[in-house]
């Protein structure tokens, strides 16, 4: 309480020739505009582009997760690496398991390719 008071009594003693300036006198600080981030030329130009690359990337990281959770594991152990499987050269018709390592494959290069090509355009 005593601060206050010695405050009050001292800001109503101050000379006329204080440091203090009229209002007029005070600077206005200029208002705050957001800056816009300069974007690549395919962003700027052909977004169809880039928006619908980024789409088949989702697609493909979705697909990719999907893929790989259905695939059963090859845990054959010591009976696998000594017996070995047999196998002919003549390859026929792919069975299922093959069939979902191909395409596991296939959209793995597709995810790649389109993170590679993303990266690229800088969106």
């Amino acid at each position: 309480m005593s601060l206050l008071l010695f405050a009050a009594t001292t800001a109503a003693k101050a000379p006329a020739s204080s440091h203090v300036l009229p209002p007029s006198a005070v600077p206005v600080t200029a208002p705050v505009v957001p800056q816009i981030v300069p974007q690549s030329w395919f962003a700027s130009h052909v977004p169809w582009l880039t928006h619908g690359i980024a789409g088949i990337f989702v697609l493909a990281a979705l697909g990719l997760i999907f893929l790989l959770a259905i695939q059963t594991t090859k845990q054959e152990g010591l009976t696998g690496s000594i017996g070995g499987r047999v196998e002919s050269a003549y390859r026929g018709r792919l069975g299922a398991e093959e069939q979902l390592k191909r395409l596991t494959g296939v959209v793995a290069v597709v995810f790649v390719v389109s993170a590679f090509v993303l990266s690229l355009t800088g969106i």
